[in-house]
């Protein structure tokens, strides 16, 4: 299963937290704690950040080859500094291509997004019924085969029926998708971040499972006058762990709200 991590706070290298803690997330590709599924995940890497000026897209790189192989990231993870970024290395779900089009984070204008978790049997499935949920101007902007990109979908379609709010549209998907589970009984795992540079919003759900790990941080002497969210905590601290069923939501000046979710 994925591991993901996301930061809003003062402005950081991400090399500080991609490679530098004794539990980093490039540590987390060939020895994760917490995993439940695989214990490797070497299918890819990515990290999409914001830069200084507030009206524009975020930036993105990605690559398919293990975070251990790529020999660029370290050199770019730290030139960068960014008040907002989220990073993720994976692990594929058995049949899904390895290839840029599947790694994440994925992106439309200002929004990022990441997701750990697996929809059961996916292309026989929910595969068919999220693309007929889809508007389509949104089914156009898949691109790859992912389960993940499917909830992407998802979301931004529920984003465009309810408003602006992260929260309220990260909420929708997952009902929407517990919807369209149910009547099978299909299990699947979601643990979401997203952003839109100004406030990151999490979810840790699984329907017929319990959701992955997830955890969060704020104002460690390591990150000070910052939150990380995280599949696994980086380093000793005072790491929290997200509530099962419910979503978490940090603005930009740090002030942290988490509600359950009711499907």
């Amino acid at each position: 299963m994925c591991r993901l991590l996301a930061y809003i706070g003062s402005p950081i290298q991400p090399e500080r937290l991609i490679y530098k803690p004794e539990h980093s997330l490039a540590i987390q590709s060939y020895k994760p704690k917490e995993t439940v599924i695989t214990t490797v995940n070497a299918d890819g890497v990515g990290l999409g950040w914001y830069g200084s000026q507030k009206d524009e897209p975020p930036f993105i790189y990605k690559n398919s080859v293990p975070i251990w192989s790529d020999r660029n990231l370290p050199h770019l993870s730290r030139y960068i500094q960014s008040e907002c970024f989220l990073a993720y290395i994976r692990s594929a779900t058995p049949g899904q291509a390895s290839n840029l089009n599947n790694c994440q984070p994925f992106y439309d204008d200002r929004l990022l997004f990441l997701h750990n978790g697996f929809i059961d049997d996916f292309r026989q499935s929910l595969f068919l019924p999220i693309r007929k949920s889809l508007k389509d101007d949104i089914y156009l902007k898949i691109q790859g085969t992912t389960d993940s990109e499917h909830m992407f979908g998802l979301f931004l379609n529920e984003l465009a029926s309810v408003g602006s709010s992260l929260q309220d549209a990260l909420e929708a998907t997952l009902q929407k998708l517990n919807d369209l589970a149910k009547p099978d009984d299909i299990r699947f795992a979601a643990n979401i971040v997203v952003s839109d540079g100004s406030q990151l919003v999490a979810s840790r759900f699984g329907r017929g499972i319990a959701g992955p790990s997830l955890y969060w941080l704020r104002d460690d002497p390591i990150v000070p006058n910052s939150v990380a969210i995280a599949s696994e905590p980086l380093f000793a601290s005072n790491w929290n762990r997200v509530p099962d069923s419910s979503i978490l939501c940090v603005r930009g000046d740090g002030e942290i709200s988490i509600r359950q979710i009711e499907c």
